[in-house]
């Protein structure tokens, strides 16, 4: 039925070779092992610390201070929007309160999208794309852009609360 074959002297020395190297190699899997876990990196990740909070964007030209709230899934943003009224002889500006209501959604800790809850104008329609460019303890600077128009804007956020 079954022969049963002597082994071969090659298969032998090689079984006992690969013996022998088995506990070098586990002993080095495992000092790999606790040296990779014992490094441990000063760089620590909290950078979802800016998915929720209370935050600024400084005025600039044209525009006054925006104070963006976020919770969960919604980004509210309270700004004045400065507006120019000419008469025959004078120009004056204005400031009107704005508040926008916009649905975020992150793809990651560095990406994420805003639409706009009830759009006014044609270009609210379209989705905002934000890229986080850089990050320090109290800020972070984006890069956004309207839907795939040109428009594209560069700035940065401060986390006040």
């Amino acid at each position: 039925m079954f022969k049963i074959e002597p082994r071969n002297k090659n298969q032998e020395s090689r079984q006992k070779d690969a013996k022998k190297r088995y506990p070098l190699l586990s002993c080095f899997l495992v000092l790999f092992s606790i040296i990779l876990s014992s490094c441990q990196s000063d760089l620590k990740d909290n950078s979802d610390r800016f998915k929720e909070g209370v935050f600024e964007i400084p005025a600039g030209d044209g525009y006054s201070k925006t104070t963006i709230i976020r919770k969960d899934s919604l980004q509210i943003e309270e700004y004045d929007k400065i507006i120019s009224i000419s008469n025959d002889s004078t120009v004056t500006e204005k400031n009107i309160k704005h508040i926008d209501t916009l649905y975020i959604k992150w793809k990651n800790n560095f990406f994420y999208t805003l639409k706009m809850k009830s759009p006014k104008k044609e270009i609210d329609k379209e989705p905002i794309y934000v890229q986080i460019t850089k990050v320090t303890d109290s800020s972070f600077s984006f890069s956004a852009k309207i839907g795939f128009s040109k428009f594209a804007t560069d700035g940065t956020i401060y986390k006040v609360k």
